[in-house]
């Protein structure tokens, strides 16, 4: 029992443990204090796949792609991959009715591994290599996004069999948003530009292109987006160059896929995009689109990955040690780091870390949570409130860890990656084993 179960009229003045927008949907406490997650408590996680871990609850991951197709349900909804993706993962949005949009070779065999059906697959990427794009084209995938000139180079010989495929366009949206990644500026890697003509030759080449065949126009303009007017601006500039399409080569588009990069809380106190209204002004956007250009109304798709698997994640981690330096911060070291989640390295993330094993009573300390490896760039999270009797041997447990950790984790240091444990009912199931050092010098043929 804490202090707020004794005191329920502290209830209104204090911030809850565990903040509901950025926790998985499933979260709870038990009465040991333990954080628990789809009725398993962490720290039994902990004791039986070691640590750090990834923890991922898969209520969570089904509810939320559930939400995007009851919203969106005019639309198709193609989870992104790049996020996060297992065979489990897969099958589960393949179950949940989403497609799996995917990036290479090694993401497309782990798609098809989890029951993904080919034509519900799209494959992205801007330096798509030559044999990828025939594996793509042999397997039947639904649609291949062009990113580049030289694609359309390679599809041309390598297509025996009409392809769909969609030209990715850069329509010049900046989002200008608090902590967010820009992708629809035309000075990046990505795409043809709207401007000058460039994606308007591309069309022209691939439409003369046998096998070849041009279904519509696909765009990214950016990640944590929390604006839904962002979208309704790249809805009108992309269905006007359609409508210049039409007018110049008397082709009509019937697919608008406008990406995902959906903005979703990792502290308290961030901003989230709101499905429905990102929903409502995409919609009015189409209509009144479509209705300027006289254009008939093209299928839309989206492409969620973070805003459905992040919230599903938690990463564990076993304190290491407690030191203080003298005039300056005080750091909490644990087993993992930048080879698990590199996102506060490379983007300066922030994220929200609780005590998992046990009440956090007492008063609490500001301390930065450092990793393992030999750099000073080490974090995993600064600046966090935390108990101020944390020691070697307590859990930590941090939210908001089920995109961009798993699939951009790395061996640094030669540390082998973490374990995806699934969570659901009670139960808990390897979904992917730790990494071993056997594993790592397996590769080592020196």
């Amino acid at each position: 029992m804490t202090l707020l179960d004794i005191l329920p009229s502290l209830r209104a003045t204090t911030r809850p443990r565990l903040d509901p927008a950025i926790w998985p949907l499933t979260t709870g406490v038990d009465e040991l204090g333990r954080i628990t997650v789809g009725r398993v408590a962490l720290a039994d996680v902990a004791d039986e796949y070691r640590t750090p871990a990834y923890v991922l609850d898969e209520t969570d991951f089904r509810t939320r792609a559930r939400r995007y197709r009851a919203v969106l349900s005019g639309a198709e909804v193609v989870y992104a991959g790049k996020s996060l993706l297992t065979t489990a993962v897969a099958r589960w949005a393949a179950e949940e009715g989403l497609g799996v949009d995917v990036c290479s070779a090694a993401e497309l065999a782990t798609a098809l591994a989890g029951g993904v059906a080919p034509a519900r697959i799209v494959l992205h990427g801007n330096a798509k290599p030559c044999d990828e794009l025939r594996d793509a084209i042999e397997v039947g995938v639904g649609r291949i996004v062009i990113d580049s000139p030289m694609e359309i180079n390679y599809l041309a010989g390598l297509a025996r069999r009409p392809q769909p495929v969609l030209i990715r366009v850069t329509p010049d949206v900046d989002i200008h948003g608090h902590r967010a990644v820009t992708t629809g500026v035309c000075d990046q890697k990505f795409g043809f530009a709207l401007a000058d003509h460039r994606a308007a030759r591309a069309a022209a080449r691939i439409l003369d292109t046998p096998n070849l065949d041009l279904v519509g126009l696909h765009c990214h303009i950016g990640s944590q987006i929390t604006d839904p007017a962002l979208y309704a601006e790249a809805v009108h500039r992309l269905i006007g160059a359609m409508a210049d399409l039409r007018a110049e080569h008397g082709v009509v588009l019937t697919e608008l896929n406008i990406g995902g990069g959906h903005g979703i809380p990792y502290v308290h106190g961030d901003k989230a995009l709101d499905l429905s209204e990102f929903a409502a002004a995409v919609d009015e956007a189409v209509t009144a689109a479509c209705a300027a250009e006289r254009f008939p109304r093209p299928r839309l798709v989206v492409e969620p990955g973070r805003a459905i698997s992040a919230r599903a994640g938690v990463t564990l981690y076993r304190v290491c040690g407690v030191k203080s330096q003298p005039g300056g911060r005080t750091f909490i070291a644990v087993d993992g780091g930048m080879s698990d989640n590199p996102r506060v390295a490379l983007y300066g993330a922030q994220y929200t870390v609780a005590l998992a094993n046990r009440h956090p009573l007492g008063p609490s300390m500001t301390a930065t949570v450092v990793g393992r490896h030999c750099e000073a760039g080490d974090e995993i999270a600064r600046d966090v409130e935390l108990p101020a009797d944390t020691h070697a041997g307590d859990l930590l447990a941090v939210a908001c860890t089920g995109a961009y950790q798993h699939s951009m984790a790395s061996t640094y240091n030669m540390v082998g990656r973490p374990p995806l444990i699934g969570v659901r009912d009670g139960a808990s199931r390897l979904l992917v084993r730790r990494e071993t050092t056997s594993d790592l010098l397996s590769r080592d043929l020196g």
